[in-house]
């Protein structure tokens, strides 16, 4: 109980340190999810209306789920050097595969009858994608942004070991910052998580439509990928 009141009193009394961290920590997952967004969001919405190439989003998946993060900010040293770079690209190659299952799965899984009505009253592939596929697969898509968003908030601490800054450079220097230091870091990115996955929570309640809400009632919905993908990637 000791070590969590230092901890506290570390914070209030360095919060400038404080701050500072937590903007850099926030600017590099931030700046990573939104790569990963404009990336594998679409791809995976554009697979998944094709109902083609299931292969590339399990295979995404498990290759990026499989990748260790210090691995890949190890390896992007060679390559990219020391700093903020090399921590982005790690992050991004974390969060991708999750939003890119994610919305293939969400996109692909749609209800066939919404889209033969919708096709049936005229609607064009566009309009069908637009309109029909993409409200409905909204809860999902939102889902693994997310998951993805959490992952790469608490795996940004590991950014201190190629110079990227963060939260973690208090974690990984208890000679300097001491005991207390590292669990008011610890504590602080825990807090970050838990706040973010709330706020990010009540989007997803807010952008799933009504009907689906009954059902979920806005539930977070983990890119977990169902065991009838392959075959509905083959309608």
């Amino acid at each position: 109980m000791h070590a969590f009141v230092d901890a506290f009193n570390f914070f209030f009394n360095h919060l400038s340190l404080m701050g500072d961290k937590i903007v850099a920590h926030l600017a590099v997952s931030f700046a990573a999810v939104g790569i990963a967004l404009v990336i594998a969001v679409p791809l995976g919405v554009w697979l998944g209306h094709m109902h083609r190439f299931s292969f590339l989003a399990i295979n995404v998946s498990n290759i990026g789920r499989a990748l260790p993060s210090l691995a890949v900010i190890s390896i992007g040293i060679a390559i990219l050097g020391i700093g903020f770079l090399n921590v982005l690209v790690a992050l991004v190659i974390l969060a991708g595969p999750v939003m890119l299952t994610n919305a293939y799965v969400g996109v692909n899984e749609v209800d066939p009858d919404a889209v033969q009505a919708a096709r049936a009253m005229g609607m064009k592939p566009r309009q069908v994608l637009w309109r029909v596929e993409l409200p409905l697969a909204l809860p999902l898509i939102f889902a693994g942004i997310r998951t993805a968003t959490v992952f790469v908030v608490a795996t940004a601490t590991l950014a201190t070991f190629a110079g990227g800054g963060g939260l973690g450079d208090i974690i990984a220097n208890e000679a300097t910052y001491g005991t207390a230091g590292v669990i008011a870091a610890s504590l602080t990115i825990t807090a970050l998580a838990f706040l973010i996955d709330g706020a990010l929570g009540l989007v997803q309640l807010a952008v799933t439509p009504r009907p689906l809400r009954a059902l979920g009632r806005g539930a977070r919905m983990d890119a977990m990928i169902p065991p009838n993908l392959e075959a509905g990637a083959r309608r």
